[in-house]
């Protein structure tokens, strides 16, 4: 599958939205996951310049066919961020092409409420579920704590995580919808099932690198040290 697997890792401000302060600012990646084969694509986090994402992929010969919401925060799915600013983002890329953006079940009300996009555009998931884009399968873990539906993205070796973990770190817990309890359950339970040699992908440039194999990051995260339920939440809980 590797052969056929078509994936893409963006940075705003660099590798598209460039002049874009706020991408600048935000260091967003996005991401492509499709299938070179049957030219299916699937757009992760399409924010700030959806169209361009769009125009990316084409320029490789494929062509978009659905999105993949990591969580209904504004720098990922676009909306307004902190009431300050307006980030285009999925209603954008609705309105130039008619495809389903794939979400937890538990993110829908937010997704809806944030980006004024209808449920109808919406596809909801249980954890577990998997997506097919052409023959490449992307399986969709719940991965609450950054928000109540948040989702990592597993596809061929690889996992695209949002803001659920980086590379150094964790997705904040006192936004609305955040749960630090939640968000420890995630990254001790949840995630525990991922393997070494999987290679993790974040949703923000918050280090040196771009991407790890989850075994580099467990060795050497802080928010993956902590012992204990308590020892975390004191550490991390804000």
């Amino acid at each position: 599958m590797s052969d056929r697997l078509y994936f893409r890792q963006w940075l705003g401000g660099l590798d598209f939205a460039i002049g874009d302060p706020l991408a600048e600012q935000m260091v967003n990646f996005a991401y492509a996951v499709g299938d070179r084969e049957t030219g299916e694509v699937l757009l992760v986090d399409p924010a700030y310049r959806p169209r361009e994402l769009v125009a990316l992929v084409e320029a490789d010969g494929l062509h978009v066919t659905g999105v993949l919401a990591t969580h209904y925060h504004a720098d990922h799915v676009g909306g307004s961020l902190g009431g300050d600013y307006d980030v285009a983002g999925i209603v954008e890329l609705l309105e130039e092409t008619d495809v389903p953006v794939h979400v937890q079940t538990s993110e829908v009300e937010w997704v809806t409420q944030r980006t004024g996009v209808g449920t109808d555009a919406l596809v909801a998931h249980d954890s577990g579920d998997r997506v097919q884009v052409g023959e490449v399968e992307v399986t969709l873990i719940h991965t609450p704590g950054h928000t109540p539906g948040s989702q990592c993205l597993l596809v061929d070796g690889r996992l695209i995580s949002g803001d659920t973990l980086f590379l150094d770190g964790c997705g904040r817990t006192d936004l609305p919808g955040s749960d630090p309890e939640e968000m420890y359950r995630t990254l001790t339970q949840r995630l525990s099932v991922i393997s070494d040699d999987t290679v993790l992908y974040p949703g923000h440039l918050y280090s040196a690198e771009p991407s790890a194999a989850m075994g580099e990051v467990r060795r050497s995260n802080r928010a993956l040290v902590p012992a204990s339920a308590e020892q975390w939440l004191a550490m991390f809980a804000r």
